[in-house]
């Protein structure tokens, strides 16, 4: 090293100066050693202390079962009574109007969530029995008057004395559903002999649709946001139909491509020729090859309807010309129309996707890198997912008919890790023998006290097909963080929805009768804390509902002591094959009405 009038440095007095320098670094560090012994000796103590406490609940004996202190939640407010946490409208405000998109999921963060149990209704009676509950409902179960009022010309509901009735009637089918539906099978024969199974209804209204199709042996998933309507999904479970609250908005459907057979829309409001048809977009996602869309009102039949939609004849041509323009750009082709109902087939012909790869196409061919069953919290991209070249059987016309499909395995059933058809068999068989066992512990499936049923964490749905003689239908669950078997549920002839269950379910309170789990707390402990998962089977379960929680030892008397603390009776019972290593859990929650006072 040099100074600036390059002499060199002296090296004596840099060796001169380090001896000093090294003596006292060492003495501060003996020094600083021997206070942090003092300091850290308290600190020790303090903390040890703290930690103690922090981990008394849950206590955890060295390869014993989980353990949890006693406890209890306390009531929610009367004004919570419908609370859906993902879908509060009291925190629309904080989301943009952009698309509706404050009506998709916003989960409250943590500290937001709530650790009550939410009360039903003043007069809240036990849900009238099944199939009589798809033509009548309790008001005070569903106590809202909006539809009642606003639609009573189109005769969705009527309200007579303590009741709702649901006439059957609709905007679009004035002389009721069924003569509608009757329409509809004439122009979509696969209606009446099993090719088609599964439907989704967009803007499901009271679910007259759906529940129609279920005695014609179609198993529809109803759909409608939580909006001015106020109750559409929540009418729909009460009546004992399929439902879920959900919208077509940013984010895809929680459902897996190539998935439903049917998908209908009865003026349902959906602008499907706005933002270049990125709606339609997602129907077509969803929609398996050779399935069929369904659209009544604007602007289907506009030549003699444009008068009452306050509009002009010219407005309405263009918007069907622009509708037909988008769903041929998008490979589907107008199957059948008449009247004021107009059905469209998505192709299954590479030919047709092929030509979405041109240049300056649109809407384009989504990219390879779009995984099209990706669909929790996943944005709709504004391309067209194709269908997979590889799969010969997902389209329409190559599955077996209903039932035969129930019990068939599913091409795609050779996707999922470990999957393949001696799988799935071994499967079906399986759940057949532990439904036998489950009808023994809780005799109340197959009678009428069970019909909305949700198998909380399912992998084929092997719960739901052992259940398929019974008058019940099962809302099969597929984690967002499971493996993807959702698309085998689908192609198998049932339905089902991807979710996470460290958030709410997309249902109102007081849904569902029965929830089964096989091992969900064992799956999902490390990311979901027990007890929202519990809170929120009691948020949706009803009164006098049930609970199978099938469970390892070591979660299912933690389970029970939760359990106890939201007002659950509980026992625990042997598996079917009498193994130690896991257990059964059969809850019943008890009907409790609020001790108080109503805010609303």
């Amino acid at each position: 090293m040099k100074y600036k009038d390059g002499k060199p440095i002296s090296q004596p007095d840099k060796g001169y100066k380090t001896v000093p320098m090294a003596i006292m670094f060492i003495v501060l560090c003996g020094f600083s050693f021997y206070l942090g012994g003092i300091f850290c000796s308290e600190k020790e103590s303090y903390v040890t202390q703290e930690t103690n406490k922090a981990v008394e609940t849950p206590k955890q004996t060295s390869g014993g079962p989980l353990q949890i202190r006693s406890v209890t939640f306390p009531e929610c407010s009367a004004d919570l009574q419908d609370y859906t946490p993902c879908t509060d409208p009291k925190r629309w405000k904080k989301y943009t109007l952009h698309r509706l998109s404050f009506m998709e999921r916003h989960c409250p963060p943590v500290f937001e969530k709530k650790e009550c149990l939410v009360p039903p209704p003043d007069g809240y009676k036990l849900p009238i029995k099944w199939p009589k509950s798809k033509d009548e409902c309790w008001y005070r179960n569903v106590p809202y008057n909006w539809i009642n009022n606003q639609k009573s010309n189109q005769h969705w509901l009527k309200k007579e004395g303590e009741k709702f009735h649901f006439p059957g009637g609709g905007t679009m089918f004035p002389n009721g559903v069924s003569k509608y539906v009757d329409l509809m099978q004439d122009l979509i024969p696969g209606m009446k002999d099993g090719t088609i199974r599964t439907a989704i209804d967009t803007g499901c209204g009271v679910a007259s649709w759906g529940g129609d199709l279920l005695d014609r042996g179609i198993l529809t998933v109803s759909l409608a946001p939580r909006d001015n309507h106020e109750a559409q999904v929540q009418f729909a479970l009460e009546r004992g139909i399929p439902a879920v609250l959900g919208i077509i908005s940013t984010q895809r459907l929680p459902f897996p491509s190539n998935s439903f057979d049917m998908a209908h829309c009865s003026r349902c409001l959906i602008p499907w020729t706005e933002f270049g048809g990125i709606y339609l977009l997602e129907v077509h996602r969803i929609l398996r090859p050779g399935g069929f869309w369904v659209l009544s009102g604007p602007p289907v039949n506009y030549e003699n309807r444009w008068k009452g939609w306050n509009t002009t004849i010219e407005d309405q041509r263009s918007d069907y010309e622009k509708l037909q323009e988008l769903l041929t750009s998008m490979c589907f082709k107008l199957y059948n129309k008449k009247d004021d109902i107009a059905v469209w087939q998505k192709l299954s012909d590479n030919s047709c996707y092929k030509k979405l790869e041109a240049p300056d196409n649109y809407p384009p061919k989504c990219d390879d890198g779009t995984e099209p069953d990706s669909a929790w919290y996943t944005p709709i991209r504004p391309c067209v997912v194709s269908p997979n070249q590889k799969y010969k059987k997902i389209a329409l016309k190559s599955l077996p008919k209903w039932p035969q499909r129930l019990h068939s395995a599913p091409e795609r059933v050779a996707d999922v890790r470990g999957g393949s058809d001696g799988a799935f068999n071994h499967d079906d068989s399986k759940w057949k023998s532990r439904v036998k066992h489950y009808k023994k512990l809780v005799p109340a499936i197959g009678t009428d006290k069970i019909r909305n049923v949700m198998d909380m964490n399912t992998l084929y749905g092997g719960f739901a097909a052992a259940l398929i003689d019974y008058p019940l239908w099962v809302m099969n669950v597929v984690s967002s963080y499971s493996p993807n078997t959702l698309a085998v549920v689908y192609d198998r002839g049932l339905i089902g929805t991807y979710h996470d269950w460290c958030e709410a379910f997309s249902t109102y309170p007081r849904t569902y009768d029965l929830l089964h789990l096989d091992g969900l707390f064992t799956a999902e402990s490390h990311r979901c804390e027990l007890k929202y998962v519990m809170l929120e089977m009691d948020r949706i379960l009803r009164p006098n509902g049930y609970a199978i929680i099938r469970e390892s030892s070591y979660f299912v008397d933690a389970v029970a002591t939760m359990a106890k603390g939201m007002r659950w009776g509980c026992r625990k019972e042997e598996t079917e094959y009498g193994v130690e290593k896991e257990k059964i859990l059969i809850c019943q929650k008890k009907l409790w009405y609020s001790s108080k006072q109503n805010s609303r």
